[in-house]
């Protein structure tokens, strides 16, 4: 969508672009993982409904990087040229927040489908 399109769209447009398209992308996605995906994706949006502004923009951002990535590895066909997804740095992970450090674990237990174990932001914090 050309940049002239997109300044024309009021924000909760653009989010909701942005989320459909994430959705149709991970279409190409093997089905495990488009589930667990999926339900981030919209996890992840819902949390982010009555967010403040800087937040929105940081968390529009590093979606649309999403996007883009997985774009990339998916290709025309959309389907999977090679490994997908991309290591976490090292520095980005120090700079989370408790919850987010454990939202990150739970996913991945679920993407290694363990289940049973869990782990609490006062756990984060003891260590």
């Amino acid at each position: 969508m050309s940049k002239i399109l997109m300044n024309q769209l009021t924000h909760p447009q653009r989010v909701r672009l942005l989320y459909k398209t994430i959705l149709r992308l991970h279409r190409g996605l093997p089905a495990e993982l488009r589930a667990l995906g999926d339900n981030y994706v919209r996890d992840e949006f819902r949390r982010h409904l009555k967010c403040n502004p800087m937040e929105a923009q940081l968390f529009m951002t590093e979606w649309a990087r999403y996007a883009s990535t997985i774009t990339k590895q998916l290709g025309l066909r959309g389907k999977p040229k090679g490994e997908l997804g991309e290591s976490l740095d090292k520095s980005a992970v120090e700079m989370l927040k408790d919850d987010q450090v454990v939202q990150l674990y739970e996913l991945m237990l679920a993407a290694k489908g363990l289940e049973g174990d869990t782990i609490t932001a006062d756990d984060v914090r003891s260590k």
